[in-house]
Formats: structure tokens, C-alpha cells, sequence
């Protein structure tokens, strides 16, 4: 018979909120998803946290004029406060600037000594101080025109000030509303209604341990040309014996098939097959636990609103992959319309899975040693099939609608 042994396990936690390993732990609410918290003994370094923040940090960076030459991502990539604070100083610079120059000219000109002189002409008239050529200055590059303060046509270094200032305002606002633009309309946000499993698991599917997590969206706008992606985080070290910390590894979620393009309208399951191409090929229930690795998974489309594209993130590292588990069924058919309950997201189940590696499955096979897989808990079906075959007693029909069971009286009816 064969070496692999099965897990031991009882199909009556289907009906359990979270898995167990996961039961006792306190729950974190995020923005995203819901967090289970990790138990202080397995507290480990991430690269992305859950959130989808990349727990990097660039330290001694020295080209700072990198940063300059791409101002416009720099200013869209300060954090609000600062956002505003040169969205403000930089009008509020301008004005000042162009102010003390209309004052300047006006200084130099002699029309701040002929104020009430009425036949003397002023290259701006009503102009008396620094705080009237201020708001001039505020007047002529917001194109407000109160009509008090005027430019007068015998002022030609007025008529050009008039004119660069005219121009230069209108590149600061350009450069400026486009920056408030750019930042208010960037899909992060947009992201955090799209959410991964707390868990990934795994088990048999077609005959083949998988890899599998869920995700979801949670508004009715869809995510336009959605796509996910998967790296292994793991370090190694080579035959040459180089160490290469934090080393990526593609994992195959459907990039040759195309499964890796997703209708995201209701939760999907994201399934990654054990094959001779895959990093888990040679591994088994026990070398996970040992394993120190991080599965990161990406998930990116364009918003249906806006057409930006827009990223989200998560990561699961080794004691967040249940060995054994299915994901339990969130959607129901209701009458003219499908239902996604939210509620059993992340709730999983444990289902009968080979504690071998995928390898050996394969190699089992080959030798003729077929892999039985039995129910985990006889009495558990047995019981499930009595209640089936009791209402039909009642008159009530069992339908298995997407994976789960309604009950409807023979008459067509929902039993509530």
C-alpha cells in the first residue's frame, strides 16, 4: 500500500466559522479584509504585510536629485499633510513674489509718492503699499479683476510683468490642480474593497494537490481586465553556493490556460497545481511546517469608473497555509438572482488530503498503489444523508445549487 498517510479528519467542521487553527486566535479588522492575528511565539518578519504594504524601507539613499527630476510623482506621493502644505506655499510664494515686484516697480517709478496727485499716472492705479500690490498680485494671477486696481497703458514694464506673471500662474495651476487631481482620484482606495482569504489551503482537486485562496470584490462596480499573479518569497542558496535572500519564484495560477484573467464578480477560488514545474512539487505536509516562506499574491485591473489601474495586495506565510481544507461555499441561488455571503468568505473545512508531496503522489500512482480516499467521518455523511432522505418524507427536495444546499418543497417554494 502506499507510504502517504491521511490526515484524520471530520467533515462535520464544515459548519464551523473558522478553521482550527485559526479558532482561538484574535481577529483584527482591516481595511481590506478581515486579519487573523498571528500568535506571538510564530511572529515573523513579512515581506508584505496582509494590508498589502510592502515592508520595505530604502535607507542611505544619497541621490536625492532623482527625486527632483520627477517632481510631479514626488509631490503625488506625499502623504496628505505635506500634499497640501506645498499646494498652499507654493500659491501663497507666488503671490508674495509677484506682489513685491508690482510694489518694486511702483517704488521705482515714484507712484507711491504721488498717490493723491490726480495728474500723475501710475503704471497700476490704486496701487498705495506692499498689501494693495499683494492683492494686485492676487487679482491679476487668479484672473479675479475686482476693477479697483487696473494697469495703466503707460507702464511697459507693468504690461510685461502683467504678461509672465499671466503666463507662469497658469502653469502653476496646471502643474498644481493636476497633482490635487491625480492624488484624490488614485485607486488605492478602490483596492481596499477587493479581498484575499485569511488562509490559503491546501488539498486534491482532479486527482492533483493544489494551492488554492479565494478573493473578492465587494462593490458592484467591476474591476475591468482583472488579473492575478502569485510569487514564492523564499530565501535560497545556490549550487555555487551564493545566498540570494528573499528570492521570487513565479507560481503558475493559470498564466498558460488563462485562468489568471478573472471575471471578478463573484469570489473566485485562485487555484496553483502541483506539477513538476512548481516550487511545492517536492513538498510535503511536514516540510511546510519547517519551511520558512511567504506566498504573496497580487491582484490588479482597471477601475470600472475611472479606468485607472489599480493593485491590490496580500501575503500568506507558512502557518497561514492549512494542509487539508477547502474553502467553504459562498454562493446560493435565490429566486432571479445569485447571493454571495460574505460571512463564510473565510471559513474553510477540512477534507481528506495525502500528507505526501505531490512527487510522491505521482510516483505512488505510477507503481500501482491507488491512493483511496476515504470519507474523514462516516457518521458525519450518514448523518447528513438522513436528514436529506427525512425531508423528503416531508415533502421537501435537497438541491445542490453552486456548491450549496437549499431546500425547496416539492411544490417549488423556498422552506424558510
Amino acid at each position: 500500500m502506499s507510504n502517504c498517510k491521511f490526515m484524520n479528519q471530520d467533515i462535520e467542521n464544515r459548519i464551523s466559522k473558522m478553521a482550527k487553527k485559526v479558532q482561538d486566535n484574535p481577529v483584527i479588522v482591516t481595511n481590506r479584509t478581515m486579519v487573523v492575528a498571528e500568535p506571538e511565539k510564530r511572529r515573523r518578519q513579512r515581506y508584505v504585510e496582509k494590508d498589502g504594504k510592502c515592508n520595505v524601507h530604502h535607507g542611505n539613499v544619497r541621490e536625492t536629485y532623482r527625486y527632483l527630476t520627477d517632481i510631479f510623482t514626488t509631490l503625488v506621493d506625499l502623504k496628505w499633510r505635506f500634499n497640501l502644505l506645498v499646494f498652499t506655499m507654493v500659491y501663497t510664494i507666488t503671490w508674495i513674489f509677484f506682489g513685491f515686484i508690482w510694489w518694486l516697480i511702483a517704488y521705482i517709478r515714484g507712484d507711491l509718492d504721488h498717490i493723491d496727485d490726480n495728474s500723475w499716472t501710475p503704471c497700476v492705479d490704486k496701487l498705495n503699499g506692499f498689501v494693495s500690490a499683494f492683492l494686485f498680485s492676487i487679482e491679476t494671477e487668479t484672473t479675479i479683476g475686482y476693477g479697483y486696481r487696473v494697469i495703466t497703458d503707460k507702464c511697459p514694464e507693468g504690461i510685461v510683468l502683467l504678461l509672465v506673471q499671466a503666463i507662469l500662474g497658469s502653469i502653476v495651476n496646471a502643474f498644481m490642480v493636476g497633482c490635487m487631481f491625480v492624488k484624490i482620484s488614485q485607486p488605492k482606495k478602490r483596492a481596499e474593497t477587493l479581498m484575499f482569504s485569511n488562509m490559503a489551503v491546501i488539498s486534491v482537486r482532479d486527482g492533483k494537490l493544489c494551492l488554492m485562496f479565494r478573493v473578492g470584490d465587494l462593490r458592484n462596480s467591476h474591476i475591468v481586465e482583472a488579473s492575478i499573479r502569485a510569487k514564492l518569497i523564499k530565501s535560497k542558496q545556490t549550487k555555487e553556493g551564493e545566498f540570494i535572500p528573499l528570492n521570487q519564484t513565479d507560481i503558475n495560477v493559470g498564466f498558460d490556460t488563462g485562468d489568471d484573467r478573472l471575471f471578478l464578480v463573484s469570489p473566485l477560488i485562485i487555484c496553483h497545481e502541483f506539477n513538476e514545474q512548481s516550487p511545492f512539487w517536492e513538498m510535503s505536509r511536514e516540510q511546510l511546517g519547517k519551511e520558512e516562506l511567504e506566498i504573496v499574491v497580487i491582484l490588479e485591473g482597471m477601475v470600472e469608473a475611472t479606468g485607472m489601474t489599480c493593485q491590490a495586495r496580500s501575503s500568506y506565510v507558512e502557518h497561514e497555509v492549512l494542509w487539508g481544507y477547502r474553502f467553504m461555499p459562498v454562493l446560493t441561488l435565490e429566486e432571479g438572482f445569485y447571493e454571495v455571503d460574505y460571512d463564510t468568505f473565510h471559513n474553510t473545512y477540512e477534507t481528506p488530503t495525502p500528507t505526501c508531496s505531490a512527487k510522491e503522489m505521482v510516483e505512488q500512482t505510477a507503481k500501482g498503489d491507488i491512493l483511496q480516499i476515504q470519507p474523514a467521518n462516516h457518521k458525519a455523511n450518514q448523518t447528513m444523508e438522513d436528514e436529506i432522505e427525512e425531508g423528503l418524507e416531508d415533502g421537501v427536495t435537497a438541491v445542490m445549487s453552486n456548491g450549496d444546499i437549499s431546500r425547496m418543497k416539492k411544490d417549488g417554494s423556498d422552506q424558510k
